[in-house]
C-alpha cells in the first residue's frame, strides 16, 4: 500500500507559479512511476504529467509543455509539479498518483492522493 499526500495548492493570479508536492509513504518510493492528474469542475480528469521510475522518462500533456515540470526526490519520498505561467485554464483539483507499471503513460495508476486545489484568477 502507498499513501500519497499532496500539498502546495492555492489561489494565484495568471502568470504566477506554484509548486505542488506529493509525499509518499509505504513501499519503496523509488520503484513507482508517479503522475499528476487534474479535474476541473464539469470536466473529465486529465493526465497532466508523469515520470517513470525506471529511466526518468517523462510525459506532459500538450497544454502544459514548457510550463510545468515534474521531478522526483527519492531521498524525501516526494515528487513535485512545478507550474509556471499559470492561466485560468489550469484551475482544477490536482491529484498525485502512483503505479508500479514502468511507463509514464496515463494508464494503470493504482494509488491516489486526496488532491489539492489550484485556482488561477485572471
Amino acid at each position: 500500500q502507498v499513501l500519497l499526500v499532496e500539498s502546495g495548492g492555492g489561489l494565484v493570479q495568471a502568470g504566477d507559479s506554484l509548486r505542488l508536492s506529493c509525499t509518499a509513504s509505504g513501499r519503496t518510493f523509488s520503484r513507482y512511476t508517479m503522475g499528476w492528474f487534474r479535474r476541473a469542475p464539469g470536466k473529465e480528469r486529465e493526465y497532466v504529467a508523469g515520470i517513470s521510475w525506471v529511466d526518468g522518462t517523462t510525459y506532459y500533456r500538450t497544454s502544459v509543455k514548457g510550463r510545468f515540470t515534474i521531478s522526483m526526490d527519492n531521498a524525501k519520498n516526494t515528487f513535485y509539479l512545478q507550474m509556471n505561467s499559470l492561466t485560468p485554464m489550469d484551475t482544477a483539483r490536482y491529484y498525485c498518483a502512483a503505479k508500479t507499471e514502468t511507463t509514464a503513460s496515463r494508464s494503470d495508476y493504482q494509488y491516489w492522493g486526496q488532491g489539492t486545489q489550484v485556482t488561477v484568477s485572471s
